[in-house]
C-alpha cells in the first residue's frame, strides 16, 4: 500500500463502525504501541460476509489495514477471509509491496482482529450445530466424521495432515483443539487394536 493510500484510507476508512447484533465479534490490541481494535462481522446463511465493521484507537496503518481487510472480506465465505488474514505473501500483496517493516504489527493486529470475529463466529455455529455429526470446523463444514475418516484412511498424525486432506483448520483455526483431541482419540483407538 503506497503511502498515498494510506493516507486516503486513514482520513476516508471505509467500513468504520459497530454492527448491531452481529454474528462475530473480536479484538485484538497491541502492548507495544496501546493500539486496539474491535470487530463486528454480519454473516449470512451460506457463511458469507456480508458485512464487515471495525473501531480502532490507532496509528494510520492500523486504521488502514482494516479499511483495506474489512472492504476485501465482504462477499467471501468466513472460511476465505480467515485464509486470507493469515500471516502470508497473499496479505502482504493485498496492502501492496512497499508496506514498511517497521508497520508490519499493525497488519497482524488488523488481521488478529478480524481472524477473533471469525472464530466468535465459528465458536457460536458450533454451539447451534443441530446436525448429525459434530460439526468441527465451522470455516470450511468440516465434521467430526469427515476427519476421522481423513486420519484412519491418511495414516494422518498432525494437525496440519488433517488440513491438507480435509481443509479443517485452514481458516480461522479455531477448531484446532477439537482436531488435535479427534487425533488423540484415533490413536489410542489405533493402539487398542494393535
Amino acid at each position: 500500500m503506497s503511502a498515498r493510500l494510506v493516507i486516503e484510507h486513514f482520513f476516508a476508512p471505509l467500513n468504520v463502525g459497530e454492527i448491531e447484533n452481529p454474528e462475530g465479534v473480536g479484538s485484538a490490541a497491541s502492548v507495544n504501541c496501546g493500539a486496539v481494535l474491535r470487530v463486528s462481522l454480519r454473516v449470512d446463511q451460506a457463511q458469507r460476509i456480508t458485512e464487515a465493521k471495525f473501531r480502532v484507537a490507532g496509528c494510520s496503518y492500523l486504521v488502514s489495514a482494516c479499511s483495506v481487510l474489512s472492504t476485501a472480506m465482504s462477499g467471501k465465505t468466513t472460511g476465505e477471509a480467515a485464509v486470507m488474514c493469515q500471516p502470508s505473501t497473499a496479505l502482504h500483496a493485498l496492502l501492496g509491496e512497499d508496506w514498511p517493516a517497521e508497520k508490519r504489527d499493525c497488519v497482524m493486529l488488523a488481521s488478529g482482529g478480524f481472524v477473533a470475529a471469525i472464530s466468535n463466529y465459528s465458536d457460536n455455529k458450533r454451539e447451534e450445530w443441530s446436525g448429525a455429526e459434530a460439526l468441527i470446523c465451522t470455516c470450511f463444514g468440516v465434521s467430526e466424521k469427515t476427519i476421522e475418516v481423513a486420519i484412519q484412511t491418511g495414516g494422518l498424525r498432525t494437525i496440519s495432515e488433517v488440513t491438507k486432506a480435509s481443509n479443517a483448520g485452514a481458516g480461522c483455526r479455531s477448531c484446532y483443539q477439537l482436531i488435535e483431541d479427534i487425533l488423540d482419540q484415533c490413536a489410542r483407538e489405533e493402539d487398542v487394536v494393535s
